[in-house]
């Protein structure tokens, strides 16, 4: 799996989830969660949320997580035996275009950042629209990779690395601008969307965020920047940072729809 366009580990995953913590909750909100309620999280990870929505749901309802990833569903799983909630909450291998559940089977879905590596995002999103039952809420949270900005005066060298991470590195990288056109070809109701921008400060931690490191080797390769190119855009980087000036941000956004 580590090879796959844009694959990330799930200690990846576990580094940046407070980063999105206030994203996450609202996404939570969103689902209009009662107690007892069947809800699924789609592209689970290694469970950094359906530890959450077990304590929303309480021990009447029941939390599925799925992800395609093997190594994902294991890391879930223990985290939620560690955690004590596994009679309420499992977490399963599954193709997202194909959901192994019953049509109006789950009260609310969710899915965060799977969006931007998918190929067909319309199929997905279906699925997720044809598992939920009627009047049920639908929630996806993706990033907008290409509002990704960088201070820097080398513009030139950090519009072409945004461009490639957008759309060479990720299969889906402008997904979260979107999702608006995707919620309305599936006919849901109520569709509401919110904007979060994401700023960092901190170099080091920035570069963690973005995956420049294979980013960066892979704009190489692709020869999108030159060596010489490459060591300019560190030195001003690093130069930022040592000043206490260096900034990014991104757009996250968030759609939610109601199933008729």
């Amino acid at each position: 799996m580590s090879s796959a366009k844009g694959y990330v580990a799930p200690d990846y995953l576990s580094v940046i989830a407070n980063l999105f913590n206030q994203i996450k909750e609202r996404s939570y909100t969103l689902m209009h969660i009662l107690p007892g309620h069947q809800v699924l999280d789609l592209g689970c990870g290694p469970g950094t949320d359906t530890i959450r929505l077990a304590s929303i749901v309480g021990g009447e309802g029941m939390v599925i997580g799925a992800d395609h990833d093997a190594s994902m569903v294991a890391a879930a799983e223990q985290r939620a035996e560690q955690a004590g909630v596994k009679a309420i909450v499992s977490h399963l291998c599954v193709e997202a275009t194909a959901l192994p559940f019953e049509t109006d089977y789950f009260d609310s879905c969710r899915s965060e950042r799977l969006f931007q590596h998918l190929e067909d995002p319309g199929q997905v999103l279906a699925e997720m629209v044809r598992v939920t039952k009627p009047n049920g809420w639908v929630v996806v949270v993706d990033t907008d990779w290409g509002s990704l900005s960088t201070d820097s005066d080398e513009t030139d060298i950090e519009r072409r690395l945004t461009r490639f991470l957008t759309e060479g590195f990720l299969n889906n990288g402008y997904s979260g601008r979107k999702l608006n056109r995707l919620f309305k070809q599936q006919n849901l109701l109520d569709v509401a969307y919110e904007v979060f921008p994401v700023a960092i400060s901190h170099y080091a931690f920035s570069r963690e965020v973005t995956q420049a490191d294979r980013v960066e080797q892979l704009a190489l390769e692709a020869g999108v920047i030159s060596h010489e190119e490459l060591q300019r855009w560190h030195r001003s980087l690093e130069q930022a940072d040592k000043n206490g000036a260096y900034f990014c941000s991104v757009n996250i956004v968030l759609l939610v729809g109601r199933k008729q």
